[in-house]
């Protein structure tokens, strides 16, 4: 099979693994000299926004672990979708047709700029962060908006969408998804479920009665991705003689519930999430979503982390990933920033934390991130996300006081179609808002793997990216390093990376920015 270009590099790659020095560069530089050299490169490219950015664009990234996958679609994406389906524009909603004269989006597209870009601003937070609206809507409701506003155009169009998501990552040197994604075989079943009451001591009753459905939903739903894949697939050539760069993108996916609905409702789309996460590879976790400020959310919090815990009895080999501490002062009452991270710890059993912005606000905060640091719990950064939706940025961030605490970190994107941004972008604002150097971002990236939801051993020692273990610290070429790659699919994925990061060094250090 001929391939091309970064896919070509990417493949050799992962069969070569094993004859990959560890200790040298391929330009016969030891490692931590080469890495001191490009970090000297950083430093200076700092000095100015655009070099740094030309930097950190070919810089490898690892995973995006934060990432939901219709967030992630820009607006226009959407629009170029509902002008295919034939959709109409009313105001700057989205509706079927027939339409007005001159308000299909084809139309609106083709002959009225004007119209086409109120749409876009709709569809995103662009036109908000230019200063459009500020003054009648805040960044978290102008965010939180959109999704229901391009939600017409997103359905039948998940394929299409795991395309994008799949080139957007290949563009920004990323090699890794976890993708917050439901099929809709699942949200078509939770979300018809009626509105009944139900507590946590109801949730046993509850499961007994609901489990023997769930089966045929979970195998409607492995159909669904199946074919979606499939349609992926064949939308980037990857069976074929000339497959995009995208192929080589790993992409794993997170099931979620949406925290604002009843629940009955929420139990169910759980159920649903842990028992499909359970049963196919693909599916690599739990989350839940949705602004944790609203009224709904804030009331039933204490109840949906009682339905996480009786889930992970049920089903003891699926991750989660709770969005918790999404907060910030002044959103919601002082008590209702003392211990949500806390309880999505210790009683929702998060293995990651989404978000974690009121940690400082937390009665327990320097217990809770001591026990973060101590089990390996990651917390994931995201930055924009912080700054449109909380008004939270620079300083007043928490990333320092998580480092400082040693607590485990990822930059992630959560949802750059929605925020206009890209992970380039996250990593711009770490370095020029948060003062990471080079060092930190390779850490940082490598991170992205070791606390990815990726099966198998991992090559670093006891969560510590860059100390690799006993098999691997002299050579990749030792027999036990290439079992180790041969055996675990996390391990290939790092040390892909590595590899990664020694043709990016020894290409900086030749041709600097």
């Amino acid at each position: 099979m001929i391939v091309q270009g970064r896919v070509a590099a990417r493949i050799v790659a992962l069969a070569c693994l094993a004859a990959i020095p560890f200790a040298a560069g391929a330009a016969g530089i030891p490692t931590a000299a080469r890495e001191a050299k490009v970090a000297a490169i950083f430093d200076s490219a700092a000095q100015s926004p655009e070099r740094l950015r030309l930097f950190l664009r070919q810089m490898p990234k690892g995973g995006d672990l934060h990432n939901h996958l219709g967030g992630g679609i820009y607006a226009e994406d959407f629009l170029r979708w509902a002008a295919a389906d034939g959709l109409c524009a009313a105001g700057t909603a989205l509706v079927p047709p027939p339409c007005p004269a001159g308000q299909t989006i084809a139309s609106i597209i083709e002959h009225q700029p004007e119209a086409y870009a109120r749409l876009v601003d709709a569809f995103s937070t662009r036109g908000w962060q230019q200063g459009v609206g500020r003054d009648t809507v805040s960044g978290h409701d102008q965010f939180f908006a959109t999704f229901e506003k391009f939600g017409p155009a997103a359905r039948g169009h998940n394929a299409d969408a795991i395309v994008l998501a799949r080139r957007a990552a290949d563009d920004d040197r990323l090699s890794y998804l976890e993708l917050d994604h439901n099929p809709t075989a699942l949200d078509n079943d939770a979300l018809a479920v009626p509105a009944t009451p139900l507590d946590a001591a109801g949730l046993a009753d509850r499961y007994a009665r609901d489990l023997p459905g769930i089966d045929a939903v979970v195998e409607r739903a492995r159909a669904e991705i199946r074919a979606d894949e499939a349609k992926v697939r064949a939308a980037l050539g990857c069976d074929g003689p000339h497959p995009e760069a995208a192929c080589a993108v790993g992409v794993r996916y997170m099931t979620y519930a949406l925290r604002a609905m009843p629940p009955s409702v929420v139990f169910r789309q759980l159920m649903l999430g842990f028992a499909l996460a359970q049963k196919d590879p693909r599916f690599v976790g739990v989350n839940i979503v949705q602004p944790e400020d609203w009224p709904v959310p804030l009331r039933d919090y204490d109840l949906h982390m009682a339905m996480f815990r009786f889930l992970e009895g049920k089903y003891p080999g699926v991750h989660r990933s709770l969005h918790a501490g999404e907060l910030a002062p002044g959103m919601v009452p002082p008590a209702d920033l003392r211990d949500h991270i806390a309880k999505a710890i210790a009683v929702g059993g998060a293995q990651r934390i989404g978000h974690g912005v009121d940690i400082a606000e937390e009665a327990d905060a320097a217990q809770t991130m001591a026990r973060m640091a101590r089990e390996g719990i990651a917390v994931e950064i995201n930055l924009s996300s912080n700054d449109v939706i909380l008004g939270v940025r620079g300083a007043e961030h928490p990333l320092a006081l998580y480092r400082r605490f040693g607590v485990p970190f990822v930059i992630s994107s959560d949802d750059q179609g929605v925020l206009r941004g890209d992970m380039t972008g996250e990593y711009l604002r770490a370095a020029r808002e948060q003062g990471l150097r080079y060092r930190d971002l390779k850490t940082a990236a490598r991170a992205s793997l070791e606390y990815a939801f990726l099966p198998g051993d991992s090559l670093w020692l006891a969560h510590r990216p860059g100390q690799p273990k006993a098999a691997c610290a002299r050579s990749l070429a030792d027999a036990g390093c290439r079992h180790l790659a041969e055996t675990s699919e996390k391990a290939r994925a790092e040390l892909l990376l590595e590899q990664q990061f020694a043709d990016f060094e020894n290409k900086m250090i030749v041709d600097p920015v």
